[in-house]
């Protein structure tokens, strides 16, 4: 039925009905209404403060400056056996070739005690140094070419001086000691005599131009 004019309008109980009472539970006072929440993985990451970023900057350094230096400490140690071994090596060699001439010279000596023939024992001394010479060659060992040759204070060691005109000053003479080299290596210079140029005459005072 449509009220009609100045009629009050009247709601009935069983037409309207709170959410509560539907439900048939109580409202709860100052009740908060559900807040919705972001999953976990939308959620940010915590933010470090700028002296807790410094100190773990400051912890990754030192690790790696501790990998490094260990690592460096490695092949230092790997470097110093690997020169050890090319050492131990490279002697190894070289006794290789020398121990045949100490065998020579061994056999020379035993055999000059009794000998009667000087040729003899001096031809097996010189069986010994071309022995040696042979074993020298094999290892890269040669000998520093001194007589004739012009002074040369990279391979020879001067240790006198004679005067003569028989050949250029500053040509060598006379080699007291070889000298050996390994390649362009200089094991040991050669002592050798130098010539000098001879001084000219002395014209007396006094003569007739």
């Amino acid at each position: 039925m449509v009220p009609g004019p100045g009629s009050e309008t009247v709601v009935s109980d069983v037409d309207i009905k709170s959410p509560d009472e539907e439900t048939g539970e109580e409202a709860e006072p100052n009740a908060k209404k559900p807040v919705a929440t972001l999953p976990e993985d939308d959620a940010g990451e915590a933010q470090l403060s700028p002296m807790e970023e410094l100190e773990a900057e400051r912890a990754k350094l030192k690790d790696q400056l501790l990998r490094t230096a260990a690592d460096f400490d490695n092949y230092r140690k790997r470097a110093r056996k690997d020169v050890e071994l090319a050492e131990r090596k490279g002697k190894e060699a070289v006794l290789r070739e020398i121990l045949p001439v100490i065998d020579n010279l061994e056999r020379a000596v035993a055999a000059s005690a009794d000998a009667v023939d000087v040729q003899a024992v001096r031809d097996g001394v010189n069986m010994v140094l071309k022995s040696f010479e042979e074993s020298a060659a094999r290892l890269g060992i040669e000998r520093v070419e001194s007589v004739g040759q012009r002074f040369d204070p990279n391979l020879h060691d001067a240790f006198q001086q004679v005067e003569t005109d028989e050949v250029a000053p500053g040509t060598v003479v006379q080699e007291y000691q070889p000298g050996y080299k390994m390649g362009d290596k200089l094991l040991r210079p050669a002592m050798v005599v130098v010539a000098r140029k001879v001084p000219e005459p002395k014209t007396e005072e006094g003569d007739a131009s």
